[in-house]
């Protein structure tokens, strides 16, 4: 007996409901980003392992899938290598490209290859698939589309401005009510660990305290002893493990704790000036909160970062996020290192918020409207000519193709939610007219063709 096919873990097929729903979304996002000036790019999907490895931490690099080398990559293998069963090295010998981890570090790579031919600053936009061997579970998956919005070659803080607006954009049109945009800033952590004399444990500092809202705080001091951070250490820093209040009130507590900090000062700084510009302008769905723990676990950011809660009452991870990057491009040999921030869309966890709060209006779901029956060789040939003038007036029309029984016609047309089918048989064809049926009401009208695409439309 044949196996029954199946796909791999943390991966899906959609629907056509599923990818109608997705595209609303891809559609919003398009839209915003384009009204913002972004203009789209896209990138492979799989780069050089020299493109992607050693630029999101360890943790990072562990969840990257590498591609095996053509044809006999086993011949150019090592025998000390092979017999020791270095995983590691033996990698490096056997796959030299892997897909895409995310679009940061691919559009890092593309500014840097195409930097003579690129006006800056340079604002993109990118929508495509990344890959991460990560452990499904709700909401995070292996294979999953990113919504990417970059902007490089200006240290302006206005961008970081922008994007908070941005998201607001988006989440306004998407309905998505009580939405919250966490910030933080990379030199505030980096103070904070200079503040305890951590400096050279900064990545282990931040990837424990960003598991703070999962792990909790024992959690996370358990972490950081193993990692060698001194118990002296994490009293220093366990004020910001509880802080509370405005965003304002947030900023004084740091100013106290980082008050010998010039990196730290820093940090407060620009997260003053964007708040206060935010304030200024006003946000229409968004909250902007400050999270003194937020430090999102990848090496390649050095200002603002951001991550995106979804509604209370939610079961959700992130629905976003993102951060500056000031000196990404130069990793790959850029002349002149570029700062660049950018943001991201997590378009699988978004989806699953908009059903969950049953927020997909019904024109997200995007189908056929009308459904000719089929009652022989002559009728078909009398609604074709009708499905043809209902497709060049942009409704979307087709045929049963095959003349079977009405009843199979019927029920096939209310399985796909179809809400009018059209009969024409002989009488209808002798008086050049069709019989609208309405599938929800059970109304019946004849209508002339021109009448039929007034009344559709």
């Amino acid at each position: 007996m044949a196996q029954k096919p199946s796909i791999p873990k943390g991966t899906r097929d959609f629907s056509p409901e599923e990818v109608s729903r997705r595209n609303y979304i891809i559609n919003t996002l398009r839209h915003n980003f384009e009204l913002f000036g972004f203009q789209p790019i896209e990138t492979p999907s799989f780069e050089n392992s020299s493109t992607l490895m050693g630029k999101y931490g360890d943790e990072g690099d562990r969840l990257i899938f590498k591609i095996l080398n053509s044809g006999d990559y086993l011949s150019k293998v090592s025998e000390e290598n092979y017999a020791a069963k270095d995983s590691n090295a033996l990698t490096s010998e056997i796959s030299e490209k892997a897909l895409r981890y995310d679009l940061t570090v691919p559009f890092a790579r593309y500014v840097v290859q195409h930097q003579n031919e690129i006006e800056f600053p340079f604002k993109r936009y990118q929508i495509q698939p990344v890959w991460r061997a990560d452990r499904p579970q709700k909401g995070r998956f292996r294979e999953f589309f990113q919504c990417d919005a970059d902007a490089v070659g200006s240290q302006s803080l206005l961008q970081e401005v922008t994007f908070v607006q941005l998201y607001d954009a988006v989440f306004t049109d998407l309905g998505l009510k009580g939405t919250t945009v966490k910030m933080n800033n990379r030199k505030i952590l980096s103070g904070l660990a200079e503040t305890i004399g951590a400096s050279d444990k900064l990545i282990d500092f931040t990837v424990a305290l960003d598991k703070l809202d999962k792990i909790g705080e024992e959690g996370v001091i358990t972490e950081m002893l193993s990692k060698g951070i001194t118990a002296e250490a994490i009293e220093r820093v366990k004020p910001i493990f509880k802080v509370s209040g405005s965003f304002a009130e947030k900023l004084s507590v740091l100013k106290e704790l980082l008050a010998d900090s010039e990196t730290g000062k820093q940090g407060i700084e620009e997260l003053q000036y964007i708040n206060e510009k935010i304030e200024a302008l006003g946000l229409k769905t968004v909250t902007l909160d400050l999270d003194v723990t937020l430090a999102r676990g990848l090496n390649y950011y050095t200002g603002a970062i951001f991550e995106v809660a979804a509604p209370k009452g939610v079961q959700m991870g992130s629905i976003g996020g993102g951060g500056r990057y000031d000196d990404l491009t130069s990793i790959f040999g850029s002349n002149q290192p570029l700062s660049g921030v950018g943001i991201s869309f997590g378009l699988d966890r978004i989806y699953l918020v908009l059903e969950e709060l049953n927020l997909f209006p019904e024109q997200a779901i995007k189908g056929t409207r009308l459904l000719f029956l089929n009652f022989g060789e002559n009728e078909a040939l009398y609604c074709l000519k009708a499905v043809q003038s209902l497709r060049e007036a942009g409704i979307t029309a087709e045929l049963y193709p095959d003349s079977a029984k009405m009843k199979k016609q019927m029920s096939h047309a209310d399985k796909r939610n179809i809400n009018f089918v059209v009969l024409a048989g002989t009488q209808e064809m002798a008086d050049g007219v069709y019989t609208l049926k309405n599938m929800k009401t059970g109304e019946q009208q004849s209508l002339n063709l021109q009448a039929l695409i007034k009344a559709i439309s």
